[in-house]
């Protein structure tokens, strides 16, 4: 009996010695399951992968309408000229996120950074910049409809795009040139290395942009409504026709209007209000809707047009025929 007594107490002796280490074990190994179930980071990021993606369709939809008007005789008049200026830049805007990517996580250079941010800016500024164009050029087709087939009007076109690319071309150099955050990372915008005035003067412009585009496409749709209600007063009545032509031209304006304005304006406001501590997350959140301007603007402007359908008909007919297929109506049945 007093055997087992002394076993006991010895036992009780060693437990009694081994509690402290076991209450300083028990934190860091529920610290290691913790961790352990903590899920682990991807090597890529996703949203880098969604902006790529992006690009890439971007690219190949802007690339079929540079190809179609620049290999196209008969797409020479200003509205064209100018839709492939707004092509042209997008093509670059999808090239440059393709480029981003790719820079990224292949090459890791500040130099390199700074001329793929100057890029897409210089692009998206061109791309923007070609709608206020395009939407200028509408309203002077209407508003001088018989004497905008002159060539001052081509002359106008050309000084427009000078404008539009010589600004776009001066922004998207002023981050290559010193006006970065690399040496002041406090003044760092939501968009790295470009800082929060830079950020500040390149939201102020597109919101400038919007407001000229909001009252020249006001002014077009007072324009189509009084052309409409003057044909009806000279047909002495005004048909369903009148009608459906005039809310169709409308519509059109609102869409286009609309699309423009739900794409830019999220990313637009951000750059105004947020700051660089936010999470990386809301600035991906943004931007990309953004960059979707850039893929509905070919379905707007070039794809929904008569004559880039029957290039596009003419082309694939010839490819068809090229590959033994033959085409069954003709191109001017499109």
């Amino acid at each position: 009996m007093n055997e087992t007594l002394v076993v006991n107490d010895s036992l009780t002796a060693a437990v009694e010695a081994a509690l402290p280490f076991i209450e300083n074990e028990s934190p860091d190994m529920n610290a290691t399951l913790e961790l352990s179930t903590v899920p682990l980071d991807f090597a890529i990021n996703p949203w880098d992968i969604m902006l790529c993606m992006s690009g890439t369709v971007i690219a190949c939809e802007n690339a079929i309408v540079v190809a179609i008007i620049f290999y196209t005789p008969t797409l020479r008049t200003p509205m064209f000229v100018l839709i492939g200026s707004l092509a042209t830049a997008d093509l670059l805007a999808g090239l440059g996120l393709i480029l981003n990517f790719v820079f990224q996580y292949v090459i890791s250079d500040k130099t390199i950074n700074l001329i793929t941010v100057g890029f897409l800016v210089a692009s998206f500024t061109a791309s923007i910049s070609s709608l206020l164009a395009i939407t200028v050029d509408r309203y002077f087709s209407l508003y001088n409809a018989l004497t905008y087939f002159s060539e001052k009007t081509l002359q106008y076109v050309h000084i427009m795009l000078v404008g539009t690319w010589g600004v776009s071309l001066c922004l998207g150099l002023l981050p290559v040139l010193g006006w970065n955050c690399l040496n002041e990372p406090q003044s760092c915008s939501i968009v790295r290395p470009l800082t929060r005035s830079n950020v500040t003067l390149l939201a102020i412009s597109f919101f400038v942009i919007f407001m000229l585009m909001l009252v020249l496409y006001f002014k077009i749709c007072k324009i189509v409504c009084r052309h409409a209600h003057q044909i009806a007063l000279q047909q002495h009545f005004f048909t369903t026709s009148h009608y459906v032509a005039t809310k169709k031209g409308v519509s059109t304006l609102a869409i286009i209007l609309g699309t423009f304005g739900a794409s830019w304006l999220p990313f637009a406001i951000y750059c105004l209000v947020g700051e660089s501590e936010y999470p990386l997350v809301y600035t991906y959140a943004t931007l990309l809707p953004a960059t979707y301007n850039s893929m509905i603007n070919p379905i707007i402007y070039a794809y929904r047009n008569a004559d880039i359908q029957r290039s596009l008909y003419v082309l694939f007919c010839g490819c068809f025929k090229a590959n033994g297929a033959y085409c069954s109506r003709s191109p001017s049945e499109v």
